[in-house]
C-alpha cells in the first residue's frame, strides 16, 4: 500500500465518481480504477459500492476513509516538518586540524556536498582547545581534530582515521637519503614546533616523547599554522614531528622520514553535540569516515598530540 493509493481512494470517496476524482487528479480514468481495486484486493474487503456510474462507500469504507485521511494528513505534516528542518539547517561550522585532515577534509566536502548541495560548510582552521568551548556554546557544529585529553559528557566522539607520525626534514638535509631515522638522531637540532600558548599539550607530549631517550626537546621555532612551519623546515631549519598524511601536502618541499622505534599514532576524530545530532551533521560525519581504514576496536590509542 502506497500513499498514492490513499489519494485515489479519498479523491473518489469525496467526490463519488471515478470520473470527476480522475479529472481532479488529473490521471486516467482506468489508472484510478485500477489503483481503487488493487487497493481492495491487498486489504481483502470492499471500499465501494458500485451502481453504474456512481461509487458509495461501504461501511468498511466509510472507517477507512477517516484513518486514511488522517495517514495522509501525517505525512504532509512531516514532510513539513522535514523541510523546515533542512532550512533551519543551511549552514554547517566545521573546525578542523589542518595537519592532520588534509586527506579527510577534502573527501567529506565532496561526498556532502553531493548530498547536500543546499547546505553551506564554512571551514575554521583552530587547535583543539579553540574547538571544545565552541562547541560546547553552540558555535560550532562539528570538530575534525585530536582527541581532547578529556571529553566533555555532553560531546559525542568518532575516531576517524590514524597516521603514522614521521620525521619531516628539508631536501638538502643531511639525513634526507634516510629511510629511517631515531629520536636519538633528531634530538640534538632544533624543532619546528607549534606555538606553546594555542598547543600546549602539543608541547607536554613533545617533553614526553623526548623524555624517554633521556633528554629534551630543543625547541628552535613557533609556528601558529602548519603552513609556517612547513617554510621553516624546508628552508633548513631543524626538522619537525608530522603525521604521514603529509606527504601529499608537502610534496617535494620536504622528506618524511620514518621514525624506529615508531611513535604512537596521531589520531584523527570528529566531535559534535549529542543534541545537535541533525541528518546533515549525520551525513558529514559519516562523508568524513568514507574510505577510511576501520579502527581497531581495542583500547583508545596512545596518540601523540
Amino acid at each position: 500500500m502506497e500513499l498514492r493509493h490513499l489519494r485515489y481512494f479519498v479523491a473518489v470517496a469525496e467526490e463519488q465518481n471515478i470520473s470527476r476524482a480522475a479529472l481532479k487528479l488529473h490521471v486516467s480514468q482506468p489508472g484510478i480504477s485500477r489503483q481503487i481495486h488493487d487497493l481492495e484486493d491487498e486489504i481483502g474487503f470492499p471500499l465501494f459500492v458500485r451502481k453504474g456510474k456512481s461509487v458509495r462507500l461501504s461501511a468498511a469504507g466509510k472507517i477507512f476513509l477517516v484513518e486514511a485521511r488522517d495517514v495522509l494528513q501525517r505525512a504532509a505534516e512531516a514532510v513539513l516538518k522535514a523541510r523546515a528542518g533542512l532550512a533551519s539547517q543551511v549552514e554547517i561550522k566545521v573546525g578542523y586540524a589542518p595537519s592532520g585532515t588534509v586527506k579527510i577534509l577534502p573527501r567529506a566536502l565532496r561526498s556532502f556536498g553531493r548530498s547536500f548541495p543546499g547546505v553551506h560548510v564554512t571551514l575554521l582552521d583552530l587547535s583543539v582547545e579553540e574547538m571544545l568551548p565552541l562547541l560546547r556554546q553552540k558555535k560550532l557544529d562539528i570538530a575534525l581534530t585530536l582527541p581532547p585529553h578529556r571529553l566533555p559528557r555532553e560531546l559525542e566522539m568518532k575516531e576517524l582515521e590514524r597516521y603514522e607520525m614521521c620525521v619531516a626534514v628539508g631536501p638538502m638535509h643531511s639525513l634526507a637519503k634516510s629511510k629511517f631515522v631515531s629520536l636519538d638522531q633528531m634530538a640534538p637540532e632544533p624543532i619546528a614546533a607549534y606555538t606553546r600558548k594555542d598547543y600546549p599539550h602539543y608541547h607536554k607530549r613533545l617533553e614526553k616523547v623526548f623524555g624517554t631517550i633521556g633528554r629534551r626537546p630543543h625547541i628552535g621555532s613557533e609556528h601558529d599554522s602548519i603552513t609556517s612551519l612547513i617554510a621553516a623546515v624546508a628552508v633548513g631549519s631543524g626538522f619537525a614531528l608530522v603525521p604521514s598524511c603529509l606527504s601529499g601536502m608537502v610534496g617535494s618541499r620536504l622528506k618524511l622520514l620514518k621514525l624506529r622505534p615508531a611513535l604512537p599514532p596521531m589520531s584523527i576524530v570528529a566531535l559534535w553535540r549529542k543534541d545537535a545530532e541533525t541528518e546533515s551533521l549525520t551525513a558529514f560525519i559519516a562523508a568524513a569516515m568514507a574510505k577510511s581504514t576501520p579502527p581497531t576496536r581495542s583500547s583508545p590509542p596512545d596518540h601523540f598530540w
